[in-house]
């Protein structure tokens, strides 16, 4: 049972059904050096400023230290020690890959992703500890979980912070520890062990509470466009997912594997779920409306953790990053344009949907599926030891891959050819000389 600290303690002054939050506004930010929002400031006054110190938790942006330059520095002040070395808690993209976020034992800091630059960080003294961050698109809004050995805020707190003001203007509070956190422009969604908590962005009512398996992991995945919300969490069963479509009010269960769910991941709008179990040898695609299984990938043949996976943005392709320290990229056959009449056609016809691309499939059934099984199109080879999470880059044939021990790849595949993909860039982002 969440107890909430809502933005307004009192009635909506402003009746209107279309209403939008201030929060909501995300492209109409100031722009300062430090800001996450780049575009041009508006002439009128922010709209943040609608919400009353009254209105909101007490700040804590004096507890925080900026860590940019001081602009009016002591000329005969000691000696500086060198920092100690800045120990990563945790690192996401932002919905459309062109950011990501890192909490860190001191506070948070965001970069974009191409050009590779530091946009922004914050730094806490004392417990600054911060295990969860997610982004809102570019937006001054984000949503913080405390963590690590000395976090900022409770672990069963999730702090709505704005960055416009500095300081956090919302929070939830849960009898358990928060899992994960992911963000749309019009809903929150709170995971906890067993629990999945919907709200509404604009006032924090809550909209919606989920029963899911024993789910330490965090697990789900939200849509992205508006007025299509789609929501994917764990199951009650072993292997299971819940597939929630909130526009037409209908809810799927697919039965993805027979080993527990250990990853997955939905397109942009929601039409197509992949996912992998804990033995992590094969990624299948799914038809959200119907369940059914559209494609079956074969990422090795050795068990293996799944990290991360991701569709790029025309759902053509999927990167897939486990702990075997191998990026690997497959080409995808379902369109990103299924819907619900044309999966049913096409789940009549063929009820699997998979066809394999394997040089030995003349002989699928009379060898192991191992034979027969959809290969990767590209690889991109790590440094084993670190977790890493992969996506998509906005230039073409591209993926940017994350570790927590601080690394940001940028790579390049060939389409028509495929093998080892091509590394364009990399970066140490924990490293001072590499920040911007």
């Amino acid at each position: 049972m969440a107890t909430l600290s809502s933005f307004s303690s009192h009635p909506n002054p402003n009746p209107d059904p279309s209403f939008i939050s201030p929060m909501l506004q995300p492209y109409l930010e100031h722009q300062q050096q430090h800001r996450i929002q780049p575009d041009p400031p508006p002439e009128e006054e922010s709209p943040y400023n609608a919400v009353s110190d009254a209105q909101v938790r007490d700040s804590p942006a004096n507890d925080s230290s900026s860590t940019f330059p001081n602009p009016n520095p002591i000329s005969h002040a000691r000696p500086v020690p060198a920092p100690s070395p800045i120990k990563l808690l945790h690192v996401s993209f932002n919905q459309d890959y062109g950011c990501f976020a890192s909490g860190t034992e001191r506070g948070f800091r965001i970069y974009n992703c191409d050009p590779f630059r530091e946009i922004f960080r914050r730094d806490f003294e004392g417990n600054g500890g911060v295990g969860s961050v997610e982004m809102l698109f570019r937006c001054n809004i984000l949503a913080f979980v405390g963590g690590g050995d000395s976090p900022h805020y409770p672990l069963n707190k999730v702090m709505i912070w704005d960055d416009h003001q500095g300081r956090c203007i919302g929070e939830l509070s849960f009898r358990s520890e928060v899992r994960g956190v992911r963000l749309r422009r019009d809903r929150i969604v709170v995971v906890l062990e067993q629990k999945i908590f919907v709200y509404n962005f604009a006032d924090l009512k809550l909209l919606h509470q989920i029963e899911t398996i024993a789910n330490p992991k965090g697990l789900c995945a939200v849509s992205q466009i508006m007025g299509s919300f789609v929501l994917v969490c764990p199951g009650l069963q072993k292997g299971q997912v819940r597939v929630e479509h909130y526009a037409s009010k209908r809810t799927k269960f697919i039965m993805a594997h027979d080993s527990r769910i250990a990853c997955f991941t939905l397109s942009q709008d929601g039409n197509l779920l992949a996912t992998a179990s804990s033995k992590g040898t094969l990624v299948r695609i799914f038809n959200t409306h119907d369940g059914s299984l559209l494609q079956e990938v074969r990422r090795g043949a050795d068990r293996a953790e799944i990290y991360s996976l991701a569709f790029s943005p025309t759902s053509q392709w999927l990167a897939v990053s486990s702990d075997k320290g191998t990026v690997h990229v497959f080409s995808l056959k379902a369109t990103a344009n299924v819907g619900i009449d044309q999966a049913n056609s096409s789940s009549d016809s063929n009820p699997s949907g998979v066809t394999s691309s394997s040089s030995l499939s003349f002989i699928k059934g009379v060898l192991p599926k191992y034979f027969s099984s959809e290969w990767s199109v590209a690889q991109f080879r790590l440094p084993e030891g670190s977790q890493y999470i992969v996506a998509f880059g906005h230039q073409k044939n591209t993926v940017a891959i994350l570790g927590l021990d601080g690394s940001f790849y940028q790579c390049k595949f060939d389409p028509a050819t495929g093998g080892e993909m091509t590394q364009l860039e990399y970066h140490n982002f924990l490293k001072p000389e590499d920040a911007f």
